[in-house]
């Protein structure tokens, strides 16, 4: 049997290794697994939904067991990642008996590379936050104190990878979903560039082409080798990116070349960053430049207003439409318990914007875009804080009892000019812990938070570095060199899967 302190301290890819020479068997890595999360997911709630069985009966149902991941144990979050006859709630008491109806292109994707799913992560409802809150699963808890957020909105996937209960789980970004629980757990978290991993069968494109989807891992070589199997348009895809030159494997092995990189240290979309954060872009330029990488500073051409207002007005558009396909999939409109009152606030905001208002918004984001791709002409990647404080402790960043009878209230009315000052008063708290990693969604650009700094509690604090569109083998090879310099998998935190310390920092 395999013991618990072995399987944790294998990536996927060490573990896939260890299956294919048959130094162990994909029935015993999936036991352990299925024991680790059964100790250590009750304290951390990162894991919604378990499938053992189906879990099991995959290894013997799946036709190439040569398969890169084949056994690996992995965990969708319950967002997206349609997995046919599984649980697909979105968080959402509007959707709490749900059960999708077909795979997305992504999943199977995931399948035929060997990854055996064995259930569903905890997310806020409908991805619409930073923390991991929702009232339908309650809160994720962070294995490096419980007290804290792992973020999100994929908190459940890296609470779950960071105290080793999987190796790789399933993560989504539509404003920084992957990179925020990433910095807050200590993990490797690459957004993609818009695009390069498949969004169908059903959907084109989420909240206006702000989402792609990955994966969060503990290693570089992870994301790089799990990137290889699922990249590529599929068929109907309204948007295309060229393909890598060389697989995204092959590419951490490349000789390294001398970077230009530009070093943002404020907060984007924001005002100001917490001096830890700033510590983590001081120490991320500080390694690149002993790696001989040329590091300077920048100032980053951006309308702080105008496109804050235009990500959250595109957001709001697409949680009406998120809400209005809930209720036709449900054949009802939604009672006043079944939505989170942001959540309600969100759709009535999207759904009182006329096309020609969400075409502005649209056209002033691909603005942006163009902006940026500009000023990466003379850059090769973009250095930032990943957030703009460290983790913040459970419950801190939900609404208060007023504010969620406001946001009933304003919903209710339904006035435009009401529901947009409302719209910046609730965001408010959220974006401004987190505001540089939106911009990266807005323009499709690939971006990557890597576990390099703690706070002084010793929580993990990451430092976000972007690349030109298209260019994720740049952000990698980078972000293996600075893997090698921090080692950042060597220590564990006090929620883990094999830890012989039971008791976590409350």
């Amino acid at each position: 049997m395999i013991s618990a302190e072995e399987y944790s301290s294998w990536d996927a890819v060490e573990m896939a290794g260890l299956i294919a020479n048959k130094s162990v068997k994909p029935e015993e890595v999936i036991d352990a697994a299925l024991r680790g999360i059964e100790a250590v997911n009750p304290r951390l709630n990162a894991v919604v939904h378990l499938d053992p069985e189906r879990a099991r009966g995959a290894l013997t149902e799946q036709a190439d067991a040569t398969s890169p991941f084949f056994g690996v144990p992995f965990l969708l979050k319950d967002l997206g990642a349609e997995d046919l006859g599984q649980p697909c709630t979105g968080s959402s008491r509007l959707l709490a008996d749900a059960v999708a109806d077909h795979d997305a292109e992504l999943v199977e994707r995931f399948r035929r590379a060997g990854l055996v799913t064995l259930g569903r992560t905890n997310t806020p409802e409908f991805g619409l936050m930073g923390i991991t809150e929702s009232a339908l699963r309650g809160p994720a808890r962070n294995p490096w104190s419980l007290a804290h957020t792992p973020g999100g909105s994929s908190g459940g996937a890296a609470a779950a990878v960071a105290s080793r209960m999987v190796p790789v789980a399933h993560g989504g970004d539509g404003g920084g979903s992957i990179r925020i629980p990433a910095s807050h757990c200590g993990l490797v978290g690459l957004k993609p560039t818009r695009a390069r991993t498949p969004a169908g069968p059903v959907r084109g494109e989420g909240w206006g082409g702000f989402v792609c989807e990955h994966v969060l891992t503990r290693t570089v070589r992870d994301c790089a080798a799990v990137l290889d199997e699922v990249h590529g348009a599929d068929v109907g895809a309204p948007y295309h990116v060229a393909p890598p030159a060389q697989t995204f494997r092959a590419s951490l092995a490349a000789p390294p070349r001398k970077l230009q990189v530009g070093v943002y240290r404020g907060a984007l979309l924001g005002s100001s960053i917490d001096a830890t954060c700033e510590e983590a872009v001081e120490r991320g330029a500080s390694m690149c430049t002993a790696l001989g990488h040329e590091v300077f500073d920048v100032q980053v051409p951006i309308d702080v207003e105008a496109l804050s207002l235009a990500y959250l007005r595109v957001v709001a558009a697409g949680t009406a439409a998120r809400v209005a396909a809930a209720e036709r999939s449900m054949g009802r409109r939604a009672r006043g318990h079944e939505l989170e009152p942001a959540t309600r606030l969100f759709a009535a905001i999207g759904g009182a914007m006329s096309g020609a208002d969400y075409m502005s918004e649209v056209q002033r984001v691909h603005a942006f875009g163009r902006t940026m791709g500009r000023f990466f002409e003379d850059m090769d990647v973009l250095l930032t804080a990943t957030v703009a404080r460290p983790p913040v402790r459970v419950g801190e960043l939900a609404p208060s009892w007023g504010e969620s009878v406001l946001a009933r209230l304003l919903a209710g009315v339904g006035v435009r000019p009401l529901l947009n000052v409302a719209l910046k008063e609730m965001a408010k708290a959220p974006l401004a812990a987190t505001p540089n990693t939106q911009p990266f969604n807005m323009t499709g650009q690939p971006a990557i938070s890597v576990p390099i700094h703690r706070s002084d509690e010793g929580l993990p604090v990451g430092a976000q570095f972007v690349g030109r569109f298209g260019d994720e083998a740049t952000l990698l090879r980078l972000a293996g060199q600075l893997e090698e310099v921090a080692n950042w998998g060597a220590e564990r935190p006090p929620v883990c899967v094999g830890s012989a310390t039971d008791a976590a920092v409350e």
